[in-house]
């Protein structure tokens, strides 16, 4: 009896504990940068716009060497929009024996804010993946400002263009040649951080293909929750402690319904969303199976 009750608290120790840390996780809202919200209450969707990559003019989308599918069209009013992440999905691979970095880091802001749009409980994972985007971002920042300094050239157009952070290959390289990567350690390396985005964006195209699924026998379509915690057993699960599984079951839980993720891909039915949604998930597929081909290469696929 003794034992039984001892069981019984440490699980509602657990449990206590999983709440708070989406308490915490959840108090960090983000806010619109302007305009009006569309928002509902605590912990609801929000199709607001934020900042993450400099707007691009409707028109933008004409002057590009990848077209945009018709069916795929500027979204008003909000963040997220399809025909952008297909544009910087394909440009990732426009070498087609590497991924570049900076279109790859591009679809993940677009990502992003397909994540953050489904309400604060998904900061649980959109906050996580957004600071894995930053310090890759700043990685290439620091290497960029060491090769001018040491050549003592102009300090323009710092960024994900330089030869260390310009793609997957070379950033792998680079790494390996400065001891940055340790492979029976974590560290800050940006092979590290792209092996967890790289795990990420698998749960997010497997999230997506199920949405892009007809009804089961039962003539039902499973939920949003039902398909994010089937694809998070798959992709993520098998990497995160008993604790974080815990927290991401909650966040399920939380999801909003189908038609609001339709609204979010700006369609009104689910016949209109799968064409969609089959050519984002090809698009997905593509930069994914090139990504793990490359670390594969460099057994970078288990880093700790």
């Amino acid at each position: 009896m003794v034992f039984l009750r001892r069981t019984a608290r440490r699980r509602l120790l657990s449990l206590t504990i999983v709440l708070a840390l989406l308490l915490v996780l959840s108090c960090s809202i983000w806010l619109p940068q302007s305009g009006e919200s569309d928002c509902g209450g605590a912990g609801q969707p929000c199709l607001y716009k934020q900042e993450h990559e400099p707007p691009l003019a409707a028109k933008d989308q004409k002057d590009t060497d990848y077209p945009v599918p018709p069916m795929m069209k500027e979204c008003p009013g909000q963040s997220f929009q399809a025909w952008r992440l297909l544009q910087h999905l394909e440009s990732s691979l426009a070498n087609t024996h590497d991924v570049l970095l900076e279109p790859y880091l591009q679809s993940w802001d677009q990502l992003l804010y397909f994540m953050e749009s489904l309400g604060t409980i998904v900061n649980f994972f959109s906050k996580k993946v957004k600071e894995k985007v930053d310090l890759i971002r700043e990685l290439s920042l620091r290497a960029t400002a060491k090769d001018y300094e040491k050549d003592h050239l102009p300090s323009q157009s710092l960024g994900l263009k330089n030869d260390a952070y310009h793609s997957v290959r070379s950033m792998i390289k680079a790494e390996l040649q400065a001891q940055m990567v340790d492979f029976s350690r974590r560290t800050n390396s940006g092979c590290r951080t792209l092996l967890r985005l790289h795990r990420s964006l698998l749960w997010l195209k497997l999230m997506l293909e199920g949405l892009a699924e007809e009804p089961g026998a039962d003539g039902r379509f499973k939920t949003p929750g039902e398909l994010s915690r089937d694809a998070y057993m798959v992709a993520l699960a098998p990497h995160h402690t008993w604790m974080l599984r815990q927290a991401a079951e909650l966040v399920f839980h939380a999801l909003p319904d189908r038609q609001y993720f339709l609204q979010v891909v700006c369609v009104q039915s689910q016949k209109e969303a799968t064409p969609i949604l089959s050519i984002i998930i090809r698009a997905l597929a593509s930069v994914h199976t090139q990504t793990e081909r490359i670390m594969a290469e460099y057994d970078m696929l288990e880093l700790p």
